[in-house]
């Protein structure tokens, strides 16, 4: 794989999902911010421009044989991988990061009133969540996939009832940024999710669930915004 600062980050996780784990360690933001190029996204970044692409230089050398290219796969399969994967792991640990935020803010709180913001927080982040998932699997996901059978088939496309993909697509990216932005937050508020000395097992737990969950929304957006759109968008325009 080539490095060209001028790519952007979106580009370079979609063409070698192991780019994902070189951006997080170098703090970029490559599923909300995947748009931006590689040169512009590591002034922002914790590592300059040559050490990034050295990493990923690294990183495509060592691609292993399975993974998924998600760029030639199809959409539906596309579809259901996040929905199976990222979206059954949103619904698991909602309410179980919930109850930890709300454990360790009653016992910790007064010593550490950040953690009431967060339980604040995440309790929006929570709602926005569950709606979202709901209007991509209920109205958007069915469509691409209705779209992309009727493509294959060579038949009539479904006529969609917002006008254009580009829609709903435009309104989903605008809630990532959304939630993209409360996890910012968090993770601002918890010093990078580090526990603090009197921090106990379950408040340590929390951060360790919540860095887990930033991780995974990061790939989960990023197949989203980079992959999925784009190419959905694509398909409808041909």
């Amino acid at each position: 794989m080539t490095i060209h600062a001028e790519k952007t980050v979106g580009q370079l996780v979609a063409e070698n999902p192991a780019a994902a784990r070189v951006f997080e360690k170098a703090g970029i933001d490559y599923c909300c911010g995947g748009h931006r190029s590689l040169g512009e996204a590591c002034k922002q970044g914790k590592m300059p421009l040559e050490q990034v692409s050295e990493l990923l230089e690294k990183a495509a050398a060592e691609r292993g044989v399975t993974d998924r290219d998600w760029m030639a796969a199809g959409l539906s399969e596309l579809v259901d991988h996040i929905v199976n994967q990222h979206h059954a792991y949103v619904r698991q640990e909602l309410p179980r990061l919930q109850a930890l935020i709300e454990k360790v803010n009653r016992v910790h709180g007064k010593n550490h009133p950040e953690l009431k913001q967060m339980a604040k927080i995440f309790e929006a982040l929570a709602d926005e969540m569950t709606m979202h998932m709901m209007k991509e699997e209920q109205i958007l996901f069915p469509y691409i996939a209705e779209m992309e059978q009727a493509m294959t088939a060579r038949g009539v496309r479904p006529i969609p009832m917002f006008g254009t993909v580009r829609n709903p697509v435009r309104m989903m990216m605008m809630e990532h940024d959304s939630t993209g932005t409360k996890l910012r937050t968090i993770r601002q508020l918890s010093a990078d999710y580090r526990p603090p000395a009197d921090a106990c097992t379950s408040y340590r737990v929390l951060y360790e669930a919540m860095a887990d969950f930033e991780a995974d929304l990061h790939q989960h957006v990023h197949l989203e915004n980079n992959i999925l759109f784009p190419r959905a968008v694509e398909m409808e325009n041909r």
